[in-house]
């Protein structure tokens, strides 16, 4: 395959050849040739690494049905709480809501995916099922590693554990916590069971963490003391983590640092809370930092709405970023970023002028958009878009190409 007159990150017209799965060669753009085989006409377009949305709860998604009024209170017992009393009520199946979910998002220029699948004494495997189905559906369209999650907590209601170790041995990729010192009390308990069962089924940890300040520091040295005794160095995401940096300037280096030297990776879903980490300082240490759309327009939260693009402009928006290259980090991060969390094939983000993705050799999960510039784009986030996945056309101008 060809694409033909494209401009990777931005930079002079090219004509990208395609071998298989990967990029074989980039040249300059040549008007008079009369390439053979299958061709993708670029006009110009932009070409960049297709999205990775590394932290989505596709099993709770309301996308495509009537909007609703938001319910839920404050706090994660609160929320989960109003999700379990509405969930079952939603106007379509729970499959069906789940599968056009993960098809509008590939559309848009998703073709990375880590989905928490909600596994508890409430919903069981239904929800895990469901996410399960959609990454089935469409496996030759997009990678989804679903990550089994305890959003209720694991020690708060007995017989979690037995159906969060049910969706290990069905196949989840990822085991999840969340909040050990505030939701379950017990983090000592709470991090047994995440740690043992990543240890007995060779998975990897995120850990959901909303804890504020000083409990969350606490929480967070929890995990890393964990990750560097099993040597699961490369093996843990600490997601949200809102509130890491609020604590002194000391500790939010400290934190870094040991990230870093950990390979412990971060997933934001940029939210406008002042007291995160540093994008800049996390992506200049070498820390894996990914992105992703969280819940979408759903039990929890009226915002999302599929399109990863969006939400790289409101990572820039919250982080007040204004220059390109910060606006061009934050659409790395949105898309290599996300994707060296999900493999370690691909490399981390060596600094903030890093623009990977588009050589030769690289796997060709490629997005092409309209845009002047990278920065012009997440700013327009235009709808001229052509999605591929491993070298094959999945969608283009929003909507799925069936093969």
């Amino acid at each position: 395959m060809l694409i033909r007159d494209v401009r990777p990150w931005g930079g002079e017209r090219s004509d990208v050849e395609l071998s298989g799965d990967r990029i074989a060669a980039i040249r300059p753009h040549d008007p008079g040739a009369q390439p053979t085989g299958e061709v993708v006409e670029g006009r110009g377009r932009l070409l960049l690494p297709s999205f990775s949305d590394v932290h989505v709860h596709l099993d709770s998604t309301r996308i495509g049905l009537p909007f609703r009024p938001h319910t839920g209170g404050p706090g994660v017992w609160t929320m989960m709480l109003n999700d379990r009393r509405n969930w079952r009520t939603a106007e379509v199946p729970l499959e069906e809501r789940v599968t056009g979910t993960l098809e509008r998002m590939i559309a848009r220029g998703t073709t990375r995916v880590r989905s928490y699948a909600q596994v508890d004494v409430d919903c069981k495997l239904e929800k895990f099922d469901a996410v399960l189905a959609a990454k089935e559906k469409f496996a030759g369209l997009a990678d989804v590693q679903i990550m089994t999650f305890p959003q209720a907590g694991i020690l708060r209601e007995k017989g979690t554990v037995e159906y969060l170790e049910a969706s290990l041995e069905a196949g989840a990729e990822v085991i999840g916590g969340i909040d050990p010192c505030s939701l379950d009390r017990d983090p000592k308990g709470h991090l047994d069971v995440v740690f043992g069962l990543a240890e007995k089924y060779q998975v990897e940890v995120d850990i959901h963490l909303h804890e504020p300040g000083h409990l969350g520091v606490f929480s967070t040295d929890l995990v890393l003391e964990r990750t560097r005794a099993l040597g699961m160095q490369g093996k843990v995401t600490m997601s949200h983590a809102y509130e890491l940096g609020s604590v002194s300037e000391s500790v939010s280096r400290r934190i870094i640092d040991d990230f870093a030297e950990l390979d412990v990776a971060m997933a934001t879903v940029a939210p406008p809370d002042r007291g995160q980490l540093s994008l800049v300082a996390l992506t200049e240490a070498g820390v894996r930092v990914g992105l992703g759309e969280d819940g979408q327009r759903d039990y929890w939260s009226p915002y999302g709405n599929c399109d990863m693009l969006d939400r790289t402009w409101q990572l820039a928006f919250t982080n007040n970023f204004r220059r390109d290259e910060l606006i061009e980090m934050s659409l790395a991060v949105a898309t290599v970023g996300g994707a060296s969390i999900m493999s370690h094939d691909v490399a981390r983000l060596a600094g903030v002028a890093d623009r990977p993705g588009l050589s030769a050799g690289d796997r060709a999960d490629l997005l092409l958009v309209d845009g002047e510039t990278p920065a012009s784009a997440v700013m327009d986030r235009g709808t001229d878009r052509t999605v591929l996945h491993d070298g094959v056309v999945v969608a283009d101008q929003l909507a799925l190409v069936h093969r």
